[in-house]
């Protein structure tokens, strides 16, 4: 028992540091098969998805998306919308699980501890920034009710500090509605300005609530 738990702590330490070579030309085609292929006829087809604010996407990659988060559809959704191929930070629980393990590799995921914001963490989103993709994550960290912005994390402030990014403020509208016949759902992706990086954590954080309370008409609800 105890050589099982330490075989899997050892795998999903692997998976806590990427480096640049890894988000190769073959995992950008299987994210992009995946997303902007698989999902979005999904997205079009029974979601009738509507995106707004393409034209504040900057032209480099010097930024981090972060979106507040309703569903598990949230990061496919992400990357099927963004012009470049976005890798998401993921608990690290999920690396337990082989296929879900698989799965996220070739999307590029990597595994995170939730709590604490890691050395491992703050080297892979160096290494991201060196190569065509972005960084996406959700500062909510889990999923929350519609209608509500609420257990904000700094975390993505920091990294956007570290690695000298500006915050990309994604709002989503209707990924929580589970549909399945055409045309019967409806999301909304609106995507804000950039907002700068800065010493001031804090300042950081507020803009971005301030940004998702105005793309999406959700109120934030301090914990």
């Amino acid at each position: 028992m105890a050589l099982k738990k330490e075989k899997t702590k050892k795998e999903r330490r692997s998976y806590s540091k990427r480096e640049a070579s890894e988000y190769n030309l073959f995992r950008k085609i299987f994210l992009y098969m995946v997303t902007k292929i698989g999902y979005m006829i999904r997205f079009k087809l029974v979601y009738r998805l509507k995106v707004y604010g393409k034209e504040n996407i900057p032209k480099d990659n010097n930024y981090i998306v972060a979106a507040n988060h309703l569903s598990t559809l949230d990061p496919p959704l992400v990357a099927a919308v963004m012009p470049r191929p976005v890798c998401f930070m993921a608990k690290q629980e999920l690396f337990d699980i082989k296929f879900l393990r698989w799965w996220l590799d070739w999307l590029g995921a990597f595994a995170v501890n939730r709590e604490h914001l890691g050395a491992s963490t703050i080297k892979t989103a160096k290494s991201i920034k060196q190569t065509d993709w972005v960084l996406g994550l959700f500062p909510q960290g889990t999923r929350c009710e519609p209608g509500e912005i609420r257990d904000i994390t700094k975390g993505f402030a920091s990294l956007a500090k570290v690695t000298k990014c500006g915050i990309l403020p994604v709002g989503i509208i209707g990924t929580n509605e589970v549909k399945r016949m055409p045309f019967s759902g409806q999301i909304v992706v609106r995507i804000g300005k950039v907002i700068p990086y800065n010493d001031n954590l804090d300042l950081m954080v507020e803009e971005w609530i301030k940004s998702i309370e105005e793309l999406t008409g959700f109120k934030y609800v301090e914990s």
